[in-house]
């Protein structure tokens, strides 16, 4: 048989498949439409007003409705969650972060802070508070520490502030005067603390004896600060800046470094106390205009602080830098401070100024920046409140530092106050040229014409006639002290 026979015969075999295949798809089509049609031809011959009546056909009756029952609010709630996936992710992620953070507050808060005693009683847990007693935070603190059960001791650099530490009337705040200037005299201070810390204590006469322990030492620097353009400060108002604002707690941790660096106890229970230096955070993290003394202070005490942290690391000593916002210190301030407090006034320390009086500056500062200057004064942000807030309450504040001294709280950085966090985040995410229009900064369009015969420098402002200004520079004494005068030396 040929190769086109074959062809052929293959043809005429796949010619009934192809039928049965055609005849099935036909018949499924009409099995699927003749009810259709016939309904369609039924409903026409019924409504043609020329067909008879007992010809006409009769429709089946109506199907009757479905009743739609309304939603429940379970059905309304997971409709609306089907429509909104991604709002519905962003409130259960924001619940759940409050929920955590409510519940981690309320932990705290129940939980007991107190200091350790011994079997008579006796307090064991010493502090040391590196402040000047006139400062409502460290009144703050070092009753707070006493009540918990601490041994407290303020640092006093003059006999005032002695006399300021014994009006508190309580017997476990005692001052530690040392004078810092005086390196042999503070060194002298030292030694006869450390030998109190080593002599055994008894809280009972002929009771048993044991020995205390430094636990911290908090350093809190001057909080007050002049707030000025920078061509209006004259230098020795820097200087004296450097010296009481900077240069003196960099020497009061500088004098108790060879104490907390040496072991005091035995080495079974000796723990190495803590480093807290407390500074504000407000201006420093936004560096606004007209604070350049609180701006560079600040930022070089945060600098130092983390120098000083990397150097007592490898020692095992903590160092917490504790950034602090705005507090409500009514019961620590006179009556007549409780309105700085509601302009501003940084921590409630000092009494908001009842005038800006910019008519002391020289005529080409008082055109260059009196206008900014005033209208910065005003604003919320400079002064680091929030219109209608007094501040956080110092619970809080007393809270944190007892977690960091016994070791709950492990962060390098902690930012508590009003405003701490919220300036924090505004420092490093929000441009600066907002942050200044937010404050009133607008660009000056005129300036005063240059006259030499009229220029009055921040040195020269005090001259007359001709006569040159004798303003004198406040420097840091230098004395000649031995190469180990800050060495610690067992006894």
């Amino acid at each position: 048989m040929s190769a086109d026979d074959q062809a052929f015969l293959d043809v005429l075999s796949s010619i009934p498949n192809d039928v049965k295949r055609y005849s099935v798809e036909v018949a499924d089509f009409i099995d699927k439409n003749i009810e259709q049609v016939a309904d369609i031809i039924r409903e026409s011959l019924a409504a043609s007003p020329y067909v008879p009546d007992v010809l006409r056909p009769r429709l089946p009756p109506p199907t009757p409705p479905v009743l739609q029952l309304p939603a429940t609010a379970l059905e309304k709630v997971q409709d609306w969650i089907s429509r909104h996936k991604f709002l519905t992710s962003f409130i259960v992620v924001v619940t759940g972060t409050v929920a955590y953070r409510t519940y981690r507050s309320s932990c705290r808060l129940r939980k007991t802070r107190r200091a350790r005693r011994g079997t008579t009683g006796g307090r064991m847990d010493v502090v040391v508070i590196a402040g000047s007693p006139a400062l409502p935070l460290t009144r703050s603190l070092s009753l707070d520490m006493e009540r918990k059960g601490f041994v407290v001791y303020i640092v006093c650099n003059s006999r005032e502030d002695e006399v300021m530490v014994e009006r508190l009337s309580r017997p476990d705040i005692q001052p530690l005067t040392i004078d810092i200037t005086n390196p042999p005299s503070a060194g002298n201070a030292i030694e006869r603390f450390a030998q109190y810390l080593q002599s055994p204590h008894s809280a009972v006469p002929r009771g048993k004896r044991y020995h205390t322990s430094l636990k911290a030492v908090m350093l809190i620097p001057s909080l007050n600060y002049q707030t000025s353009p920078i061509a209006t400060i004259p230098p020795s108002s820097f200087a004296d800046l450097f010296n009481t604002h900077l240069l003196q707690p960099i020497l009061t941790i500088q004098a108790f470094l060879p104490l907390l660096t040496a072991r005091l106890g035995p080495a079974e229970k000796f723990t190495p106390p803590k480093v807290l230096v407390f500074t504000p955070s407000i201006i420093s993290s936004i560096n606004p205009p007209f604070h350049a003394p609180e701006a560079t202070v600040c930022s070089a005490l945060s600098a130092f602080t983390e120098v000083l942290a990397a150097e007592l690391c490898p020692l095992a000593i903590p160092v917490t830098h504790v950034q602090l916002g705005t507090f409500d210190f009514a019961g620590f301030t006179p009556s007549w401070n409780h309105r700085g407090e509601q302009h501003g006034a940084h921590h409630g320390l000092l009494p908001a100024p009842e005038g800006l009086d910019t008519n002391s500056w020289p005529d080409s500062a008082r055109h260059a920046y009196a206008k900014n200057y005033l209208s910065q004064s005003g604003s919320a942000i400079s002064t680091g409140t929030i219109r209608g807030m007094r501040g956080s309450s110092l619970r809080d504040l007393h809270n944190a530092v007892f977690d960091v001294i016994d070791g709950s709280n492990t962060s390098g950085v902690v930012r508590i106050g009003l405003g701490a966090s919220v300036y924090g985040f505004v420092g490093r995410f929000v441009p600066r040229g907002l942050v200044a229009w937010m404050m009133g900064i607008r660009k000056v369009d005129e300036l005063a014409t240059w006259q030499s015969s009229s220029y009055n420098s921040p040195r020269s402002a005090g001259s007359d006639n001709g006569e040159t200004s004798h303003e004198s520079f406040i420097a840091v004494p230098l004395e000649q002290v031995s190469a180990d005068a800050h060495v610690w030396k067992e006894a």
